[in-house]
């Protein structure tokens, strides 16, 4: 940690992150209005978020505030008819304000990851493939990267509970892991440079598999032995990526990863998950799957089971690869030692896969190619994409080429000669 580091309050780091949220992540063009998502907890960052916005030129800045105890409440009170809709009306709304990059999206996270525990399954189960359903127009859009978005996160006393049991200093410790996997603590001199440097790393990663174009990637490891063919014509993404119109912005503050699009019916073999998945308010943990002809044909896990098999069956695109991802486990994530219980952060300490959705982004041309196009190429269609864990320090990763031969790219979960 560099001399600064006792002048920078709690406010400052905090002023920090809102400062790379809004010109690093989001990237908020001009005129350009603004929809910030949050949980009411998460006031002091999402103002702060609001003014940088204003400061940057944008146009109207919304604040759409959710309420986690509001959300309990429904699962505990709620009769049968909170549970027969979602609001269609909402996402469509936020849709089209998105078409053509006309309103950007940044979501802040940080709810309670067992909010949902011990609530009734069917309901959980329900409410979820409603949510998904109502909300596919925005996923859509998402994925197609038609305009520009980002996540960031907000300490909240439940999560540091659960990433810090029985610690009294829990909340200040999960506060400056967010904000050191965020490069905005106080040994980053300018946070705005660090993140410059960290795209410019993941890109130079991007380009080097784009030009390999691999037919597939091996898998192999403890309860791992995994065969995942790409789609054809796939692109790799990570760190920065561009919208349709032309405007950069990081969807994931922090992130470590570079991704690509699987091939739906291309994917066979085991895989075992090496962290726990935080879903809907539930953990689950141990998850084991076995892929036939690209479809989850065998699931189990030691805890959440229930859960994972109802996401299995949101529809048939929920037991399909929507995303592989390949990050090293050096990773300054992993490197911390710590289990966060939340997919933005753990995805970016080990390799992980994503059932569901693909991001047309990871295609060549898929910004404009119709759904029938994409799928053709492989592409999977579903109202989810779930990200598990899947790498570790025991995890090699083999690049198969379009004539079979197997080359090296990571061993012992690390990219040759870059372990730290």
């Amino acid at each position: 940690m560099n001399d600064t580091s006792a002048s920078l309050s709690h406010d400052d780091l905090l002023d920090r992150l809102a400062d790379v949220a809004v010109a690093t992540g989001v990237n908020v063009q001009e005129g350009q209005d603004l929809l910030v998502s949050a949980d009411v907890t998460m006031v002091p960052l999402a103002r702060r978020i609001v003014e940088r916005a204003y400061a940057r030129g944008a146009g109207l800045v919304t604040l759409s505030y959710d309420d986690e105890a509001a959300t309990l409440a429904r699962f505990r009170y709620g009769g049968d008819q909170a549970f027969d809709h979602d609001r269609p009306w909402l996402h469509e709304a936020t849709a089209r304000a998105m078409a053509d990059g006309k309103i950007a999206r940044l979501k802040i996270i940080g709810g309670d990851p067992n909010l949902l525990d011990g609530q009734d399954h069917e309901k959980v189960a329900k409410a979820e493939r409603l949510a998904a359903a109502a909300g596919k127009p925005v996923i859509e859009k998402i994925t197609r990267f038609e305009t520009n978005w980002s996540i960031v996160a907000y300490a909240s006393e439940a999560w540091a509970k659960t990433v810090f049991p029985n610690d009294e200093n829990a909340l200040a410790r999960l506060w400056q892991a967010i904000f050191a996997a965020s490069r905005v603590d106080a040994s980053v001199a300018d946070p705005t440079e660090a993140w410059r440097k960290h795209n410019a790393a993941l890109s130079a990663r991007r380009k080097l598999l784009d030009d390999k174009q691999y037919d597939a990637l091996h898998f192999r490891g403890p309860g791992t032995d995994l065969k995942v063919g790409l789609a054809e014509g796939h692109s790799w993404g990570g760190g920065a990526g561009k919208t349709i119109q032309g405007v950069s912005c990081n969807p994931n503050i922090p992130t470590e990863e570079v991704f690509t699009t699987p091939h739906a019916t291309r994917v066979d073999g085991t895989v075992a998950s090496t962290k726990p998945l935080a879903h809907q308010g539930t953990l689950i943990r141990d998850i084991a799957v076995r892929f036939e002809g690209g479809r989850i044909v065998e699931a189990s896990a030691s805890t959440g089971e229930a859960a994972l098999l109802k996401l299995l069956d949101v529809d048939d695109g929920a037991r399909r690869l929507g995303e592989v991802a390949l990050v090293p486990h050096s990773s300054p994530i992993s490197a911390s030692g710590i289990l966060f219980y939340n997919t933005l952060f753990d995805e970016n300490a080990a390799c992980h896969i994503a059932l569901g959705q693909s991001y047309a982004k990871c295609m060549k041309g898929g910004g404009t190619a119709s759904a029938e196009e994409l799928g053709a190429r492989g592409a999977n269609a579903s109202m989810i994409h779930v990200d598990w864990m899947i790498g570790s320090g025991e995890i090699d990763i083999d690049g198969i080429t379009e004539a079979g031969e197997a080359e090296p790219l990571m061993r012992g979960g690390e990219w040759p000669g870059e372990a730290r």
